[in-house]
């Protein structure tokens, strides 16, 4: 079709209507039909060009003067063009791409198109040209084809990039294969850096494939300076060879962004964000409180960034449409909370938008009721928010006091709450282009609502603002399409509701609007102008209703030239200069103002200079102290940036201590800003420093000493971290965040009763203070805000705040109510909160606890809430007594509104691991009962064996890690000793048998039992030898015991043959054997015995002979091998602390007080000392960060004259800066070695398999750091042995270490159930397999007389038909449903940058990253490996019963499993 045949005048219409006056003043039409509405409407650049593109026809049409003829482009064969592409950085240049080989390219415009040919079609993406934005090397260009081999019914394909140094006037040459996107270092004119021109990205794969699958953890990130021809650099952003799961690459703004999918165990759908503004350096980005802001695939946007920082909203919640805005700082690495509750939709479109050419103003949308939206799935109600300083603080739109009529509005817009402008944003877009804003500087226009919240787009009116957000006024009723053009100086709006025949426009900034008729009735579509808006020409697209549709196509263009209605082109005198942030204190940002020449609004003239884009000027602001950062080895804490260290300085600068040096004042200016230093401040400027303060030359520790005011009762670190708390006795909190380094106190009016760290988000803290608020953190204590709460902290003892596992902001709050005067009805409630304490809900009064029921391995409802509650809710509860008025269990699903009775009498209840375990008081019997669920709704009683009931029994539960829960039931209370038994339960926790008696405990109910952090299955206990003497002499004999098979049996420890003065022992005879000093007599209980870092390593105070000594005739002992040999490590007993994953070991005199500390590199096969004071301090704590990877310890102590605290910060960083090699491909011929626990054991394996560690080599002289470390590796399964078994329920072992039944008891009967497939099943014996062991074969004393299961082998040709030919169908399923959540069936996430699946990841999900309005690319997959799995779990899921899980438990002591539907 032609369309320039199609071009009517409308004006030859008109006059022949009588009474029609032609006047010089009225603006010109002209219409032109299509068939299709374009996929692409695209004004060239500075030009007045326009491209058309019919993706249905599969043809482009073309204008040379702005719309109003067109011309299809010939050169194309009609049909043909299936993709149009305009050059981004030349305006002259444009790509057609066809489905064929054959493509075109124009280099004016449009009037002619070229061929060019490719040897592939081009890929599924929606952009596969990359471009080059340096001037010099427009023709450089990547083109991504997809490349499919026949194989079979169907292909398989990959997609291969291809690149060219002359627009395709060359012929294009192989890039790479397999690859998912590649891109030019040198692609965003912003992105300035000094990088080689002809360095190119590439996202790839390390494999290859036969079946156009990968797995993800092949991706990576490529680069090459000679376009991979001899040069292949795999990028290791830092973290090496764990580089791996790259999913996007993006050059936004200034940044260079790579996201990498967690490949970590457990990070689920976790995504990493990886910076660089140089290309060289890639660093983390970091946003705050991790678990709730975690990036996860799909949940993630990279919205519109400026020069100075980038902008990401996350997704907080699994399928859900809310989110948060975070912004980073100038290099792009940290990020803060910058706006909560963002509004977003399930393609991952953002309600974000910053005004063109004004710094720092941006408009957003806030789903007001996101708490309802999140748990019940009400409707969104949108409040729009603006901001004048990027994102650092927002505010309501004020909204104008009157209608266009000039009718007041129903509401005060003094009451910004009740009565703000809201505006329909990105996530409902009404025309091509920005939706506020265009290039007309400080025009805003938008549609939306005056009131509380937004309302719907068809009861909306549209607004404008001429002053860049600050003033609004309501120009026109109904909602409306609106474009400026002339730099501002004329406005056009078209009704957006319903058909019209008219649109309205303003040459006076919206003061009065004139009516222009357009001699036919259209649904207005798109209205837009040249990209700069300085035309006077706009373009309109409409759409004819079906009857008034005619054979030249349902589709109008409406060409409209308003240049008639003015004659007068401005002069000098009727411009102004005009200021954008004029709001108080927004004026400066980054360092300057902002004004640009615009025309006066009363100025009847027009503006005329045509495709020269508004100038903007700045005018430098003096330095304040926004404009300044901190600087490098500092962070920001509240106001200061404070050291995180000794300042590192050139060499030769201080030779002497005593001298001093100029340093860093801890302030950078922000890089960009441009202040000026001379009119303001100058925080930046270098001070006057000790040369003691600097980083010291290597081989040397240095300390620093701080003395509080008052005596530490409380400290612990932020967990990945160098940030530490302190809780005084003056009820002060004090902070350091440089690993003890400096210190500085938190809000020094309020009194604090305690502070607690988020469970599970290490970022998170709470200070508690003695009024009705609390202060907290969400980013490691660099900043810290007050809420209010419900109530005071309660004073009964109970944790007054609860967290969630998963959803950060979820936390319960138990309080005191009715406690003032004298508390007749003093009482404990409970309030729980799901937005951080910004909101309190009731829960339960007269509680005594309230939790969260959801815990990491419990996975139940996590709506669910488990309360302890008194039966009477009246009078005051401190008196209250068990037996008149007897505390009941609750637990409230849909939080706490569908409230169950669990018990009407319990002790208590808490959770370990997968376990929910409830103290159950039966007033009947006077006795306790065990109750275990596994769902947190169904409960299974505790069996144990007949002598060893709770009943009365005190007991404390240990651990549950392996599979099992480790119970201490208290058999000898006062007047006699405490001790008691440790049971162990059955892998569902219902039956318990007995593991080892006599074990140790204190009256506070801790017990001696440890178990080794890394190692599964090994723990020391410390047991009572006396036990027929001690209720006599009230004196108890402890030796010490270790297991290295969860329980199953206990040994000895072996004893060093020397002291480590060289002299044998005096104990030489058999009963001799080392005993340490266990859990119950550490002043710190997190001082433990080993270190998550440095697998195998284990220290204690203790002694050798035949009974553990006390504590001061004791010495200090190291083991390397998990406690099967030991050695002595110096004399006396002492504090250690474990540090960078044991390359440094410290230790300091517990005894008496001490001057220096001892500290060995070689894991103490040497000791060195190092005198930190001239005064001696009581050192009672050693501390370092909770990972141990650090070299920096603080020691916690107190002085000989005074009760206060002394911290003194030991620096041990500069004893060498060798960093230890890590090779993670060749684990062992580095600076580590490979060790396995059974290299100094009779048993070669450990629960069932022999599995190897990595740790540093002992001698070797490096520093670990924070570099990734080898993963541990199972070799082989082992035959099972007797180390693998223990005994059965109501077992025990004799005198020669079989297993017996217990006197006056009955075995358990045998299951004869069938659930896991097998062809057998077996009668019970006298011992059960360790459910933590993975051996296979070998002995099977488990194992009694065999038996055929039932039904299997009967089945006839029928049911095997069957059962091949279900999973065929469910497999058609699955993949359909996966189709349906990929991008392939237009999924989750829209992108301009969207693309179709490369590979699948290694649980099969679909992994997307989503920017808008930019470019990250999205990857998905469907793999028959994904599909087959799921099938393989139905199929299990069908063979279990009744949901029960599917582990080989007893029968009548299955448990029913909540199924987590997240």
């Amino acid at each position: 079709m032609r369309a320039s045949g199609l071009v009517l005048s409308v004006w030859s219409v008109l006059l022949l209507l009588p009474g029609f006056l032609v006047r010089a003043q009225q603006p010109e039409v002209q219409l032109s039909y299509f068939h299709n509405l374009p996929a692409r409407l695209f004004f060239f650049d500075d030009a007045t060009y326009v491209a058309y593109h019919d993706v249905v026809e599969g043809n482009l049409y073309l204008s040379s003067d702005e719309g109003k003829s067109w011309e299809r482009a010939k050169d194309i064969p009609d049909g043909a063009a299936s993709m149009f592409i305009e050059h981004p950085f030349n305006n002259r240049m444009a790509f057609v791409l066809t489905k064929t080989m054959t493509h075109y390219r124009t280099d004016d415009r449009g009037k002619t198109w070229r061929t060019f040919e490719i040897p592939l079609s081009p890929a599924y993406v929606a952009k596969p040209l990359s471009f080059h934005s340096d001037p010099a090397k427009y023709g450089y260009i990547l083109y991504q084809g997809s490349k499919c081999d026949r194989e079979g019914w169907g292909s398989v394909c990959h997609d291969e990039t291809y690149y060219t140094k002359d627009a395709f006037a060359d012929t294009p040459q192989l890039l790479l294969s397999e690859t998912s996107r590649c891109q030019f270092a040198h692609s965003s004119k912003d992105f300035k850096h000094d990088a080689h021109p002809d360095l190119v990205y590439c996202v790839g794969f390390d494999t290859t494939s036969t079946t156009g699958y990968h797995s993800l953890s092949s991706s990576r990130l490529f680069s090459s300076t000679d376009f991979f021809q001899k040069e292949t650099k795999v990028e290791d952003l830092g973290i090496g060879n764990k580089a791996r799961g790259v999913i996007a690459f993006a050059i936004v703004s200034k940044f260079a962004v790579v996201a990498l999918k967690d490949l970590s165990p457990g990070a689920g759908s976790d995504t990493l964000l990886y910076v660089s503004i140089d290309t060289r350096a890639w660093a983390k980005a970091q946003f705050p409180h991790a678990s709730t802001a975690r990036l996860r695939e799909n949940g993630y946007t990279i919205v519109e960034s400026t020069t100075h920082s980038l902008a990401v909203d996350v997704m907080l919640h699994d399928q859900s449409t809310v989110g948060t805005l975070f912004v980073s700082n100038s290099n792009g690495t940290f990020f803060v909370e910058s706006l909560k509750d963002t509004n977003r939709n399930e393609m991952g479109f953002v309600d974000y938008e910053n005004l063109y050419g004004i710094e720092g103003v941006g408009l957003a949308n806030v789903v007001a009721n996101a708490q309802d939206v999140e748990g019940r799935g009400a409707p969104k109600q949108l409040k729009t928010q603006i901001t004048f300083d990027d994102g650092s603080t927002w505010s309501p739109v004020r909204a104008p006091a009157t209608d266009s009529e000039g009718n007041r509005f129903s509401c005060s817009p003094s009451d910004v709450e009740s009565c703000a402008l809201h505006l329909h944003s990105v996530t409902l877009p009404h025309n091509f282009g920005r939706i506020f804003s265009s290039p007309a500087p400080g025009f805003v226009m938008g549609v939306g609502s005056v009131g509380p919240t937004l309302k719907s787009y068809e009861e909306s009116d549209t607004f404008l603002s001429t002053d860049a957000g600050v003033t609004w006024k309501m120009v026109r009723p109904n909602a409306h399409k609106y474009e400026f053009g002339d730099q501002g100086s004329i406005m056009v709006v078209v009704d957006d509701e319903d058909a019209v025949d008219t649109v309205e426009y303003s040459t006076d900034l919206g003061k009065t609007w004139k009516s222009l008729n357009l001699g036919i009735k259209m649904r207005a579509r798109v209205l837009t102008t040249v990209q700069d808006s300085t035309s006077q020409k706009f373009l309109l697209v409409g759409q004819l209703g079906r009857q008034e549709s005619t054979d030249k196509g349902r589709i109008i263009t409406a060409f409209l030239d308003f240049a008639p209605t003015r004659t007068r082109k401005c002069g000098e005198s009727d411009f102004e200069h005009w200021y954008a942030r004029t709001a108080k204190s927004k004026e400066c940002l980054m360092g300057h103002k902002q004004w640009y020449r615009r025309r006066k609004p009363d100025a009847d003239c027009y503006v005329g200079d045509k495709f020269q884009d508004p100038v903007e000027h700045e005018e430098n602001c003096p330095c304040d102290d926004e404009d300044f950062e901190c600087d490098y080895n500092f962070v920001r804490h509240g106001d200061t940036c404070i050291p995180v260290g000794p300042e590192p300085i050139p060499a030769g600068v201080c030779v002497d201590p005593t001298q001093t040096y100029r340093g860093s004042s801890g302030y950078r200016i922000i890089p960009g800003n441009t202040c000026d230093r001379d009119k303001g401040k100058k925080k930046d400027e270098k001070v006057e420093k000790k040369c003691s303060q600097a980083q010291p030359a290597e081989g040397n520790v240095i300390h620093q000493t701080f003395e509080f005011p008052a005596q530490i009762l409380q400290h612990a670190y932020f967990k990945e971290s160098t940030t530490i708390l302190v809780r005084l006795a003056d009820n002060s909190v004090w902070q350091s965040s440089s690993e003890g380094y400096a210190w500085n106190r938190l809000f020094p009016d309020e009194t604090f009763l305690a502070f607690y760290h988020h469970t599970f988000t290490h970022d998170r803290a709470y200070l508690i203070t003695d009024q009705k608020k609390f202060y907290y953190t969400t980013d490691t204590g660099r900043s810290w805000n007050a809420l209010p709460v419900p109530s005071v902290p309660n004073t009964f003892g109970v944790q007054v705040l609860h967290f969630h596992p998963e959803n950060s902001d979820y936390l319960i709050w138990t309080g005191n109510e009715g406690c003032t005067g004298f508390g007749e009805n003093c009482h404990a409630e409970a309030y729980f909160s799901r937005d951080n304490g910004r909101r309190w809900n009731f829960i339960e009064k007269y509680v005594r606890n309230c939790a969260w029921a959801r815990d990491k391995g419990l996975l139940v409802d996590p709506s669910q809430i488990i309360c302890e509650s008194y039966r009477d809710k009246k009078g005051a509860q401190r008196f209250f007594q068990p037996n008149s008025n007897p505390l009941q269990l609750y637990g409230g699903a849909d939080f706490y509104k569908k409230k169950t009775k669990l018990f009407d009498s319990v002790v208590g209840f808490t959770k370990f691991s997968e376990y929910l375990i409830v103290a159950e008081y039966l007033p009947e019997q006077h006795s306790l009962d065990l109750q275990v669920s596994l769902d947190g709704r169904t409960f299974a009683t505790g069996q144990f064996p007949p002598t060893m009931r709770p009943a009365q029994h005190a007991y404390t539960v240990l651990e549950s890690s392996t599979d099992s829960v480790f119970l201490h039931m208290t058999t000898s209370e006062p007047p006699s000793p405490y001790w008691g038994n440790i049971l162990k339960s059955n892998s569902n926790g219902t039956y318990y048998g007995l593991s080892i008696d006599n074990v140790n405990r204190d009256e506070r109910g801790y017990v001696d039992f440890e178990k080794m952090i890394g190692l599964d299955g090994i723990a020391l206990i410390n047991v009572v030898s006396n036990p027929s003497t001690a209720p006599v002499t009230h004196k108890k004999t402890l030796q010490t015991r270790i297991t290295h098979n969860d329980g199953g049996t206990w040994k000895s420890l072996i004893p060093p043959k020397h002291d480590s003065l060289g002299n044998a022992y005096e104990c030489r005879s058999a009963s001799c054997s080392l005993h340490v000093h266990g859990y119950t007599e550490r002043v710190d209980p997190r001082a433990t015995f080993s270190s998550p870092s440095i697998v195998g390593l284990i220290m204690a105070v203790g002694n050798v002979g035949e009974t553990l000594a006390p504590y001061t005739e004791s010495d200090t002992y190291l083991s390397r091998d998990a406690g099967f040999t030991w050695e002595e490590v110096h004399k006396d007993a002492h504090l250690w602390e474990f540090g960078d994953s044991g390359s440094i070991l410290v230790m300091a005199n517990d005894e008496e007080p001490t001057d220096h500390v001892l500290f060995s590199t070689d894991e103490g096969g040497t000791w060195r000392e190092y005198t930190f004071t001239d005064e001696k301090i009581r050192v009672r704590s050693i501390v370092t960060v909770p990972s141990d990877t650090s070299r920096r310890f603080i020691l916690i102590g107190n002085g000989a004259r005074s009760s206060s605290s002394v911290v003194v910060h030991l620096d041990f960083t500069a004893l060498t800066s060798l960093q230890c090699v890590l090779d993670l491909q060749d684990p062992g011929h580095d600076d580590f070695e490979l060790w396995s626990p059974s290299e100094e054991r009779s048993e070669q394996c450990l629960f069932g398999r022999q599995t190897i560690y990595h740790r540093r080599v002992r001698d070797r002289n490096c520093a670990v750091g924070a570099q990734p470390k080898a993963q541990e590796k199972v070799v082989k399964n082992c035959a099972c042995t007797d180390s693998d078994f223990e005994c059965e329920f109501n077992h025990v072992r004799d005198s020669s270490g079989q297993c017996v039944l217990v006197e006056s008891t009955t075995p358990l009967p045998n299951d004869d159930t069938c659930r896991n497939g097998e062809d057998y099943w077996y009668e019970r014996t006298p011992y059960r397999k360790i459910p933590h062991s993975t051996c296979e074969d070998g002995k099977r004393p488990d194992r009694g007389a065999r038996h055929l299961c039932p039904g299997i082998k009967a089945h006839g040709a029928f049911f095997w038909l069957f059962i091949f030919t279900v999973p065929f169908i469910f497999t058609a399923l699955v993949a359909y449903w996966y189709y349906s959540k990929s991008g392939l069936a237009r999924g989750t996430i829209r992108l301009p940058g969207d693309s179709r699946s490369a590979f699948r990841s290694d649980a099969g999900l679909v992994d997307t990253l989503a920017s808008v309005p930019w470019y990250v690319v999205g990857l998905a997959g469907i793999a028959w490996e994904a599909v087959a799995s799921s099938v393989h779990s139905l199929a299990l899921s069908f063979r279990s019963r009744r949901g029960y899980r599917n582990v080989p438990v007893d029968e009548d002591a299955q448990i029913l499993r909540f199924e987590d539907e997240e």
